[in-house]
């Protein structure tokens, strides 16, 4: 069993959780992700990136968006309770290396796992840009973590109640023409990210984009997260989570990631038929 050591609530619908998982926080790199069951039978698998560690105490920490009928009922979960399954660290770690400015562009939840990437960009030496993007100012999450690492950092918002008005892709286009960007990686919305490596592409700017497929076993065995890059079938879960943005099939990716939607909204009125039950 693995405990929840600490839970907190960022926005409306998106929380911070720290759990004991000593072996994956000493292990874990930049760019790897965890995957969770609530029920080790029944459940759901979550595949979640590792947002930070501390490999001293032996915690990791996940941040999620409560979206279906598992990550609900994730967030109705609280310290001291215990998730029955916490496997990882899973995927390809991001390429850490000092190149020279990076540029860190993230939407939404999308900070989150961008987090720890940015955290090692700037390890290494880097020039650090950050970009962040949200709907409005209460769905922003992690702005001071972002700002204490960061060389530069801006933020957007697309009502223009907090930052800049307007979408990601506009300071990323500034500052790939100011000056030579080495590398951009972005993490958000798969429609973002594909606009991003529309906006670096004319600048000859490489960027990597880290997908969220849908995922079942994360050994590679289900295929359910298989995306074409480049033409080619690929596995997020083994040859990803991160892949050149700039061969990546979006449209594809934003279409089997519909998939499962209606039986998405089936669950959510379950669970909402559950909550109301017990209430009375």
């Amino acid at each position: 069993m693995f405990p929840i050591v600490s839970k907190e609530q960022l926005s409306a619908d998106v929380y911070s959780m720290w759990v004991h998982a000593p072996l994956i926080a000493e292990e874990r790199k930049a760019g790897q992700f965890i995957i969770l069951q609530i029920d080790a039978q029944f459940g759901e698998r979550i595949p979640l990136t590792i947002a930070d560690a501390d490999p001293v105490k032996g915690d990791v920490r996940i941040i999620f968006q409560t979206v279906g009928y598992s990550t609900k009922k994730l967030a109705m979960m609280n310290a001291g309770d215990a998730l029955p399954v916490f496997l990882g660290p899973l995927g390809r770690p991001t390429q850490i290396e000092r190149k020279g400015t990076v540029v860190c562009v993230g939407g939404g939840i999308g900070v989150a796992p961008l987090h720890p990437i940015a955290q090692a960009m700037k390890a290494a030496g880097n020039k650090l840009i950050v970009i962040m993007g949200a709907r409005t100012k209460d769905l922003l999450i992690m702005e001071e973590d972002m700002r204490k690492i960061a060389d530069e950092l801006i933020i957007c918002t697309d009502d223009g109640s907090y930052g800049r008005k307007g979408l990601v892709t506009e300071p990323l286009k500034e500052v790939c023409a100011r000056e030579p960007v080495a590398e951009c990686v972005t993490i958000g919305p798969p429609i973002m990210m594909k606009f991003c490596a529309l906006t670096t592409k004319p600048f000859n700017v490489p960027t990597v984009a880290s997908l969220n497929a849908i995922m079942i076993d994360g050994t590679g065995m289900c295929g359910g997260c298989r995306v074409l890059v480049g033409g080619k079938i690929r596995f997020v879960c083994v040859d990803g989570p991160e892949f050149d943005a700039h061969q990546v099939d979006f449209d594809n990716l934003m279409q089997r990631n519909r998939a499962f939607v209606p039986r998405e909204r089936e669950e959510n009125c379950r669970l909402l038929k559950m909550a109301e039950t017990c209430g009375k």
